[in-house]
C-alpha cells in the first residue's frame, strides 16, 4: 500500500533591512508559514513582544513585494498596524504575513528604535 503525503509547496522570502550593516538575505517559506516563524527559525532579530499572536505591533514589516500572496489583513492587524512606528501603506505585522502562494520580500525596520505596544 503506498502512502502519499501531501507536496508541501516552498516560495522564496527575500529580506531587506534598514538597520545598517545587514545585507539583504533569500530564505525558504513553506505555505502556511508566517514570516514571522521564519525569521525565527534563521536567527533573525524580529521583534515579537506578544509571541506572534497578533495582540502587538513589534514584529511590524513592510512588504514590497508579494502582498497578493499572504493572507489579507485582518481588522485586528490593522489597529495594531497603526500603532506601530512610521507605517507605511504596505505595512503588515509578520506573524499575519502567512503565506498562501507565492514569493514575498519584507523590509524590517531597524529593531533597535521599536517599543512594545
Amino acid at each position: 500500500m503506498l502512502i502519499f503525503e501531501p507536496i508541501m509547496s516552498i516560495f522564496k522570502l527575500k529580506i531587506n533591512f534598514e538597520e545598517q550593516g545587514k545585507e539583504t538575505i533569500e530564505l525558504p517559506i513553506a505555505g502556511g508559514e508566517s514570516v514571522l516563524d521564519v525569521c525565527l527559525d534563521h536567527g533573525i532579530e524580529l521583534q515579537h513582544n506578544c509571541g506572534g499572536v497578533c495582540g502587538c505591533s513589534t514584529c511590524h514589516v513592510y512588504v514590497s513585494k508579494g502582498m497578493d500572496n499572504i493572507q489579507e489583513i485582518s481588522d485586528k492587524e490593522e489597529d495594531f498596524i497603526d500603532r506601530a512606528v512610521r507605517p507605511r501603506i504596505t505595512s503588515r505585522l509578520g506573524c499575519q504575513c502567512v503565506i498562501i502562494d507565492g514569493d514575498i520580500e519584507v523590509t524590517i525596520p531597524d529593531q533597535s528604535e521599536f517599543l512594545g505596544h
